[in-house]
Parts: C-alpha cells; structure tokens; sequence
C-alpha cells in the first residue's frame, strides 16, 4: 500500500493512504450519475416547458446551454470543494499536492483539462495505466499538476499525536516549556492520558511534580490542569515559532 507522508509544524509525520484505481473510478461513476440525472432533468424541462414551443434546433441550441454546467462540474468542485467533488466526499478521498498542501485553483484547471488525455481518449487507457504505473498514483493530469488523491478517512486522532486543539485567542501560561522536546512532550502526554482515564491520581502528581521540577516551575494549578497547560503552551510556542 502507498502512502504519503505529510510533516506538520510539530514535525509530526502523518502518513496518507494514496489512493488508486479502484475507489476513484466508484467516485468518478458517482459524479457521473449526478451529472446524467441533471442533464435529463434539464432535457425534460426544456421539452415539457411552453416556453420552449420553437423549433427543434432552437431546443437543441438551450438544451446544449442550460446543461453546459454539467462540463464544469468536475473543475468547479474541486476548487469550491477544496479537492473534492460530491464522490470525492462520499468515498472521503480528496486531491491534494504532492507536499500534502491544499491545492489551489491552478493546480486543479490543469488537473480537469488534461482529463482529455487521461479519460476522453483512448477509452480511459492513458489514464489507468499512469495510475498502474506511477508510484504515487498518478494520472497524467495528477502529474502535470503535481497532486496526488488521498483517502481522508479519519485514521489519526489527535490524541494520538504531541497536538493540542488551541482556541484562536489562546494565551500561554508557562513561557519555558520551550525546553523540552517533541519527544519529551509526547512521553507526558501518553503517562498523562494514561493516569487520566485510569484515574491514577498518584501517577498525575508524579508526572506534575517531574515536570516541575525539569522547568523549576511554581503553579498553584491542580496536577491535571496544570498538565493540561503544559501540552497546550507547548503547542502554542512551537506552532508560533
């Protein structure tokens, strides 16, 4: 199985399922059935409606405008979408650069306009073989735009990692926290979730009072809360540096 590592700020490596043919060509049938219904139903409004009562070719011509959408699709909902369409997000896969960074609007239009050479000819061959082929999955258009698809089914809790979720207007208590390391927070971390749930509340003050001792820190804080700080203004300092 392929996988892509990202490395948060925390330099915390995250690793992604790169996804092949399989689960694409299911979104891609998805999307497919989504743009067959709105094109028929376009087509059937436009026969049914009085407004239309003219000549065949006139029909024709506002058939071929009000579902000229339907051609956009693709492209319009992975920049709206930030790399997904609405199969994309049923099979929770997603395009994102190689880097694992958001993709922006340029990379996706030269994704969607080289589906031409991918899907439109040759009867997809292009495309499934540079997927077979790529080590990263790759289409020819994935390529050229340097993006990868990836499943983002939740895989890593962050409990699972040194990250804390911060409020936007968090403020730090502890400034020297900052000595210790990636590996030393994430030793406190797992004893602290640890004691926590067990609640082993003689475990908790141990680990308070290492951790106290290490950064010659006073609080008048309770051992969990002042734990609790300790992770979340490392956080915050290394994500701030």
């Amino acid at each position: 199985m392929s996988n892509l590592a990202i490395n948060t700020a925390q330099n915390v490596n995250l690793d992604y399922k790169l996804i092949g043919l399989g689960e694409r060509f299911v979104a891609f049938l998805i999307d497919g059935l989504i743009l067959l219904t709105y094109i028929t139903i376009m087509e059937n409004l436009v026969a049914l409606s009085d407004i239309f009562s003219t000549d065949d070719w006139t029909k024709r011509g506002i058939i071929g405008l009000v579902t000229l959408p339907a051609l956009f699709y693709s492209v319009l909902c992975h920049i709206l979408f930030s790399g997904q369409t609405i199969g994309k997000m049923i099979l929770k896969i997603k395009v994102v650069r190689v880097d694992g960074a958001p993709t922006q609007w340029y990379n996706l239009l030269v994704r969607w306009m080289l589906r031409i050479v991918d899907i439109w000819m040759f009867f997809s061959s292009i495309g499934v073989l540079s997927i077979l082929l790529s080590d990263k999955k790759q289409r020819v258009g994935d390529a050229a735009a340097g993006t990868v698809v990836i499943s983002v089914k939740k895989k890593h809790k962050i409990t699972s990692t040194i990250l804390e979720d911060l409020e936007e207007d968090y403020q730090p208590v502890f400034t020297n926290v900052t000595q210790l390391t990636d590996k030393d927070v994430r030793i406190i971390k797992e004893a602290f979730t640890i004691s926590k749930k067990n609640n082993d509340y003689k475990t908790l003050t141990l680990l308070r009072n290492k951790v106290s001792s290490v950064l010659n820190i006073e609080s008048n804080l309770y051992d969990v809360d002042f734990l609790n700080t300790i992770l979340k203004d490392y956080n915050y300092y290394t994500q701030h540096m």
